[in-house]
Parts: structure tokens; C-alpha cells; sequence
């Protein structure tokens, strides 16, 4: 709870956001000292001035339990970055937030996760593939990321549910506001069935503000593989996430639409920057390499006509390590833990890139069996 108490104390502050905040931990050399730094020695730091430093001085413990309240109020889980919790992908892009509001749940399997966005406003024809690959990616054991919207987003995220998958909705609001208001019975199912996560970086009361947006989609495919973008025009925020998923070495794909149509323009000329034309499931898998041995369903023959062959892959020193201790039998993370004698959060983060590699296969009850061996 201290650890999230200084997380707050900055993230709070006006003027403090993704980079500021890393740079004043990277500067006093942790949360804690920069948190309980005077003003004097904050306006030392690269990128704060005198405004700055004395918004993070005002930020008072009241506020701060008012925003615990807020979230606890409302059954948000507050993940600092320093949380074992804190997603791996985001963990690893270059501006991660420094704490993340979830409502709901995010699970391990979501790391295996594929975002598709799009316009709000869009044609029948966009709706219908926002859906159809929802729900291609969903029964593939993909976990589908986008932003809430109307339009695209949307049917993505109900098309992942009508397959029994999961999704993670990723909003430019504080979490004490769903936006858009029509997509609430959406967003409040999501929850309610266990089905994934609502999530923001903003504070619990950030008003809907445009200019949070274009943030926002740094995380839609920061928590991703890769990259969809289904119907969006020249100058659609679409563009914008495929932009930063390049910049986060995902890949971006592309569905291709009518050369007449404004609403096909930007994905046209995604394509035709290099973008992965993608007319079916298998297009995408096989741009995933290894990432494709990760899914653990059976996918009927009618979704996709079978699965690439993983990559060769090699592990690294603490995965041989936790491959060593299995002998045929599924372990839990704690008991891989034990016997590994690495640390836990440790074992999480490996769990996660066996599991991307293929090497090992969750199962119910959160734990793992080892699908093959390979050499460090």
C-alpha cells in the first residue's frame, strides 16, 4: 500500500505524466525518494519546472486515500508499475504508465493478446469484420484489446465474447466514467462475467477529454502482439495506434477495403506502406512465428486451416531452469517457484515467454504442464 501511495503522490500531479514520472524515479533512484522529495530538489530534475514541482509537493494524503477510495469504491485494482500484476507487454514499451486502473481482471493468458481498432464511424462491412475477427481471435485463445468506441472497436469486443474469449477495454477516461455511455451494458458484461479488464491510466474522475486519446492508444498496443486496424480514414486516431505499434516493434495488419470508400483509405494505405494485408486468421499466425504454438484451443477447421509451425526458439538461463524441474506432472507458479528457486515474480515473467514460445501450456486452476524441451 506505500509503494501505491507514492506511485500516486506523482502520478496525481499535474503535469506528471508517463515520462516525467520516469524520469524523477530514475533521478532519486526510486518512488519513495521522489515522492517525498522537497519541491527545491524536484525543479533539479529534467523536464520539471517551478509548476510542476509544486503540484507534486500539493498533492496532499487526502487526496491521495480520496482516490483509493474512489477506486475501491468502484472495484478497481490500482497496479503500479512496480507490481508484479503489471502487465508484462506494457511493462516493456518505452513510455509505460506508471500505474495502471483495472476493473475486472487481467490474467496471465492475456499477454496473448491482439488489438483491433478502428473508425467510430464505419460501414456495415467494417462492423461485420470487427467481428468476425473478434471472434476468429477469441476462439484461438487470443485475449482482444481496443479502446471501447463506438463502430470498430465495439464489434470487436463483442465478437470476442460471443466466442467465449476474453477482451480488455482500454478507456481515455478515469474509470469512474464509461465512455461511451451506449457501450455500458457492453463494458459492465466484460466484469460481471469474468471475461477480462476495463482499464485506464487516467485518475478514477478524468473527465472524456479528446486530447487523452491519442495516449491512450499507446497502451491498446503496447498490451498486444500486434496490431489490426479494420476500416479508417486518412486522418482516423486508427493510424495513430498503428504509428505506435511500429514504434513497439509490433506488428501492424491491415484489412484491406474499397478503393472509393473515405472509410478504407488509411487501412489502404497502411497496406500499401508495408502494412500485412490480412483477409483471414492465418495471415496473422503466420506473421507470428512462435507466437502461434501459444494457443491452447482447438480451433475448428472452418476458423483456420491449421497452425504454422512454431520458430525455433532457445531459452534463456531461468527458463532451462524452470523446464528443468517439470517431470510430466502440471505445477502451480508458486510450487515452479519453490523448486526452481528463483522468485516469483521472476517465474511469472518466464511463464509468460514459455508460454509465448510454446513451450509450456496453462491449464485450469492457474498452472502450467511443459509441452516440449528445448536447449539453453
Amino acid at each position: 500500500m506505500d509503494a501505491i501511495r507514492h506511485h500516486l503522490k506523482l502520478h496525481l500531479a499535474d503535469g506528471v505524466g508517463a515520462i516525467t514520472f520516469s524520469r524523477l524515479v530514475a533521478y532519486f533512484g526510486g518512488v519513495e525518494a521522489a515522492a517525498t522529495a522537497p519541491a527545491a530538489a524536484l525543479r533539479e530534475v529534467e523536464g520539471v519546472g517551478e509548476k510542476t514541482a509544486a503540484a507534486v509537493a500539493a498533492v496532499s494524503d487526502q487526496e491521495i486515500q480520496r482516490e483509493l477510495d474512489l477506486a475501491q469504491r468502484h472495484e478497481v485494482q490500482i497496479l503500479p508499475f512496480a507490481s508484479e500484476d503489471y502487465p508484462l507487454s506494457l511493462r516493456n514499451i518505452p513510455d509505460p504508465p506508471a500505474v495502471l486502473y483495472v476493473r475486472g481482471s487481467l490474467e496471465k493468458t492475456d499477454t496473448i493478446a491482439l488489438a483491433i481498432v478502428g473508425s467510430r464511424r464505419c460501414t456495415h462491412y467494417g462492423m461485420e469484420q470487427a467481428g468476425r475477427f473478434g471472434g476468429l481471435l477469441g476462439r484461438a485463445g487470443f485475449s482482444v484489446v481496443s479502446g471501447g468506441a463506438r463502430g470498430i472497436d465495439a464489434a470487436a469486443h463483442r465478437g470476442a465474447l460471443e466466442a467465449g474469449g476474453r477482451t480488455v477495454v482500454v478507456m481515455g477516461c478515469g474509470l469512474t466514467h464509461l465512455y461511451p455511455p451506449e457501450n455500458k451494458p457492453l463494458f459492465e458484461s466484460i466484469v460481471r462475467e469474468g471475461r477480462g479488464a476495463i482499464v485506464s491510466e487516467l485518475p478514477m474522475e478524468v473527465q472524456v477529454q479528446a486530447r487523452n486519446f491519442p495516449r491512450r492508444n499507446r497502451i491498446i498496443s503496447g498490451l498486444s502482439q500486434a496490431v489490426l486496424i479494420i476500416e479508417a480514414a486518412c486522418r482516423s486516431g486508427s493510424l495513430i495506434t498503428a504509428r505506435l505499434a511500429e514504434e513497439q516493434g509490433r506488428p501492424v495488419f491491415a484489412l484491406p477495403g474499397r478503393v472509393d470508400s473515405p472509410f478504407s483509405q488509411g487501412t489502404n494505405q497502411l497496406i500499401r506502406d508495408g502494412a500485412t494485408l490480412v483477409q483471414n486468421l492465418d495471415d496473422i499466425l503466420e506473421q507470428l512465428d512462435s507466437l502461434g504454438e501459444a494457443i491452447e484451443r482447438e480451433t475448428p477447421e472452418n476458423v483456420r486451416r491449421e497452425t504454422p509451425p512454431a520458430a525455433a526458439v532457445k531459452l534463456d538461463p531461468a527458463e532451462s531452469r524452470i523446464i528443468a524441474v517439470f517431470d510430466g506432472e502440471p505445477l502451480s507458479i508458486d510450487r515452479i517457484a519453490a523448486l526452481s528457486h528463483l522468485p516469483t515474480h521472476q517465474v511469472v515473467a518466464a511463464m509468460t515467454m514459455l508460454t509465448i514460445k510454446g513451450v509450456v501450456a496453462s491449464q485450469p486452476g492457474n498452472v502450467f504442464v511443459c509441452k516440449r524441451r528445448l536447449e539453453a
